[in-house]
């Protein structure tokens, strides 16, 4: 991203809130893992999308139409003795040099100057109900404003959760963001086809799994959008596994869900297959029914269509498939109605995707499902998950197929941003013999 996409961002969200109005918004802080050792600090995303801004324990205020600027950001100050050891800050002066703010402030100055962005405000925007911490701050700095009442000060009337607007202007992509979403994608999808060539039986989940993130990290993507998921034969019905502790058998499917981060932005992408690289009679049966659930759950993500269209089309073909198998018995509609594939199928088909690798923006509007526009990324990943029950025909317990692909909705139809890993069975199978 540029200085001028932030900026870009900054005055869209400036525009919705309008000149009565002030939205505030606090970054990351970094969380203790033990004793002194921090987790790797990864910037808030509401914060990030609108500054860059890579530091934690940062403020952002935009007040539009003020006249000493629009842009305040408050961070840590330059000390030399922490950044022996830390690194560098960027401190005030890197603020406003490096990332465009109008203003700057040291974070020793927040509460004192808080309120004076707060007065004459009628509408404040901020994270409302997130933490409660914040929420008695921000109620102590508008209290502060209300106290100077005699001497003409005014303090914001309405408060308004910031989400409701910019997790809406962040569910449309820009073009600069759709690339980045189509690299990261391509990075993961060719990460897993890299395990498909090497997969073998008696490999530990663990070793696909650091095979997956070095195969990412060596082509500039360090960091994962979120803990892997390689779950070898049964395990692989447990939909968020993530010990990734056995060894794979010979015989088995393996799943793999796994996604790389490029400059904050989220891939998300699942394939199963053999471990051995075939597939047997009964695992190639629910991985083609699987497919097929995909292929008409993709063929619902068009422009105007509503969010629940591909979901609609992936459980009919699911289900109808459950019936052929002898798993379910009556009459399709009725068992979609009364949701007897839940057993089998309990998740939903997609999720918005960005920033988040379960990303903001609502699914809903007036109490109706939303319309799909061009600019939208999301996931279409359909999925069953037999378990070792006696319910279930012999041949096919245990096993647990998804098939997940990246999707940028688009006026020509469905771009699949991951579809460098291939998810047909015989050209899985090819791949897997090649190594």
């Amino acid at each position: 991203m540029t200085a001028a996409d932030y900026k870009r961002r900054r005055r869209t969200l400036a525009k919705a809130i309008g000149p009565q109005a002030v939205a505030m918004l606090p970054a990351a802080s970094e969380v203790v893992r033990n004793r002194d050792v921090t987790y790797p600090f990864r910037q808030s995303s509401d914060f990030s999308y609108l500054t860059g801004f890579p530091e934690p324990d940062a403020w952002l205020v935009i007040a539009p139409k003020r006249a000493e600027g629009e842009y305040v950001l408050f961070c840590r100050p330059r000390d030399p003795e922490r950044e022996q050891w830390d690194g560098a800050r960027l401190g005030v002066e890197g603020a406003l040099a490096q990332f465009g703010a109008d203003q700057a402030h040291p974070l020793s100055e927040l509460d004192t100057l808080m309120p004076t962005l707060l007065d004459g405000r009628q509408q404040l925007y901020y994270p409302i109900g997130v933490d409660a911490a914040l929420d008695a701050r921000v109620l102590g700095w508008v209290r502060q404003v209300r106290a100077q009442a005699r001497s003409g000060a005014t303090a914001p009337e309405t408060f308004i959760t910031l989400e409701s607007v910019l997790h809406e202007q962040r569910l449309i992509k820009s073009p600069a963001e759709i690339a980045l979403m189509r690299r990261a994608a391509q990075i993961s999808a060719r990460a897993h086809g890299h395990l498909m060539r090497h997969c073998r039986p008696w490999m530990g989940e663990a070793q696909l799994e650091a095979e997956f993130q070095h195969h990412c990290a060596r082509v500039g993507a360090r960091h994962l959008a979120y803990p892997s998921i390689v779950a070898g034969g049964e395990r692989a019905c447990v939909l968020h596994y993530v010990d990734n502790a056995a060894p794979l058998r010979d015989g088995d499917l393996v799943l793999i869900d796994a996604g790389c981060e490029l400059d904050g932005y989220a891939s998300d992408i699942t394939r199963t297959f053999p471990v051995n690289g075939r597939f047997t009679a009964a695992q190639r049966t629910i991985y083609t029914l699987v497919l097929r659930a995909q292929q008409a759950a993709l063929e619902r993500a068009q422009v105007g269509r509503h969010w629940n269209e591909p979901h609609e089309a992936a459980v009919k073909v699911l289900t109808k498939g459950l019936v052929e198998l002898g798993i379910l018995s009556g009459k399709v509609k009725d068992l979609i109605k009364d949701e007897a594939y839940k057993p089998y199928y309990m998740h939903r088909t997609g999720h918005w995707l960005g920033l988040d690798v379960h990303d903001v923006g609502r699914y809903k509007q007036d109490g109706e499902w939303r319309r799909l526009e061009a600019g939208m990324v999301l996931t279409v990943e359909p999925g069953l998950y037999l378990k070792p029950d006696a319910a279930i025909p012999e041949p096919y317990r245990g096993i647990g197929v998804r098939i997940e692909d990246d999707v940028l909705i688009t006026e020509h139809g469905p771009e699949i941003l991951s579809a460098a890993v291939p998810k047909d069975p015989d050209a899985i199978e090819r791949l897997m013999q090649r190594g």
